[in-house]
């Protein structure tokens, strides 16, 4: 029983890291077309840390909750919160110090 968990928390993983891939390909060829788009390598890296942040974080919180809208409620805060952040670091809608306007 032990060795079927340990596969499901890798598979899970698996789809964290490949999603954060997935997703930061999109400005990645985006740049290629077009000058409105230009991240710098710690843009790619700050993202990237916030996505598997709010990934991982999701599944640790997730595998202790049973009900599916107590999931889906961790769901929706943490993307508000990922895309807030996301938000105040692109444009500064908070206008805090580490805002990138």
């Amino acid at each position: 029983m032990e060795n079927n968990t340990q596969v499901i928390g890798k598979r899970n993983i698996i789809r964290i890291v490949l999603g954060t891939a997935l997703i930061l390909l999109i400005p990645l060829i985006a740049m290629q077309f077009t000058d409105e788009v230009d991240w710098k390598l710690f843009d790619f890296v700050i993202i990237g840390i916030l996505l598997l942040g709010t990934g991982f974080t999701y599944e640790l919180l997730a595998s202790k909750m049973k009900a599916p809208a107590q999931r889906a409620m961790l769901a929706l805060v943490l993307v508000t919160l990922l895309f807030l952040i996301w938000a105040e670091l692109a444009v500064g809608i908070f206008g805090s110090p580490f805002a990138g306007s």
